[in-house]
């Protein structure tokens, strides 16, 4: 009884050398189907994902635009995105100007409020990182700063400059600075304390320790910081133009929506964040040239 048990127990535990080959054969066979091969290519597990998350954008707003009549349908947009994009810098005012002319004015913005929040957040975030004392007194400040919205900082921006342009630039620039200060300063109290007790036992000057090891071992996390506040340059910019008016594209929304285009408004937030999206994107591709991986022992 007990040598018929274990002989059907044996049977049924595992398969026969002939069923598995068999096993292996039908899924190397479905693994060499074109259908399989295609599914699993790279360029179609990177692409698909995107293109699905897009449909599904775009059927959402069919079908609000076909419950909402005042809801122009991605079709009417289309049409009038193509209108629009034929002369994108065409002028025929001061505040009748093309797309193109808006973006245009918005990123020179962008770039001066966020070269100036570069020029001090970057070397001040070096400082307070480096320095203990400049740490404990900028600390503080930092702390209630920073959760403050940067239109909040637009009515000081037009009592001092007395004009939209630079008041728009200053919002720029204090919502810039916090991110490029706070991790420049993370990334140079993680500098390794072995290096640092190299460069004192070496005597190095402050400035060969800056340029020599504080500097290669802190730009990820500056370009990390860089990255952000870019992104939320872009994003206060908008904002900020909507209440100074003027030429750009946030003013061009706030336009368009006194006119009652809808179309054009959501062309304009299209356009913004693919605007915003190639910004980041480009940050992100400086930033993996600079980033290096430490190779385990």
């Amino acid at each position: 009884m007990n040598a018929v048990t274990k002989k059907t127990v044996s049977a049924g535990g595992s398969h026969p050398p002939a069923a598995s080959l068999e096993l292996k054969r039908r899924a190397k066979v479905g693994a060499d189907t074109p259908v399989f091969k295609a599914a699993t290519h790279p360029l179609v597990i990177t692409l698909l994902p995107p293109i699905l998350g897009l449909a599904l954008l775009v059927l959402i707003w069919e079908i609000l635009s076909l419950k909402d009549s005042a809801f122009p349908s991605p079709g009417v947009t289309l049409r009038e995105a193509i209108v629009i994009f034929s002369d994108p810098f065409y002028r025929k005012g001061p505040n009748d100007q093309g797309i193109g002319w808006n973006v245009l004015a918005s990123l020179q913005r962008v770039g001066v409020g966020f070269g100036l929040a570069a020029a001090v957040g970057i070397p001040l975030g070096f400082m307070i990182g480096r320095f203990k004392f400049l740490s404990g007194m900028f600390g503080p400040v930092i702390s209630i700063l920073k959760p403050v919205s940067p239109l909040a900082w637009l009515p000081i921006g037009l009592m001092v400059f007395k004009a939209a342009n630079p008041a728009a630039i200053w919002a720029i620039f204090i919502c810039s600075i916090w991110p490029m200060i706070i991790n420049t300063a993370v990334g140079v109290q993680r500098v390794p304390q072995d290096y640092m007790n190299v460069a004192r036992v070496l005597n190095l000057s402050e400035w060969k320790i800056l340029t020599s090891i504080l500097f290669p071992s802190v730009l990820p996390y500056m370009l990390t910081g860089v990255r952000l506040a870019i992104g939320t340059a872009w994003l206060v910019i908008v904002a900020a133009e909507m209440l100074t008016g003027g030429v750009g594209i946030g003013f061009w929304v706030w336009d368009e929506w006194n006119s009652l285009n809808v179309p054009h408004i959501i062309i304009a937030i299209v356009t913004i964040g693919v605007v915003g999206l190639l910004l980041e994107q480009a940050l992100v591709a400086i930033a993996r040239t600079f980033t290096y991986e430490e190779v385990g022992n």
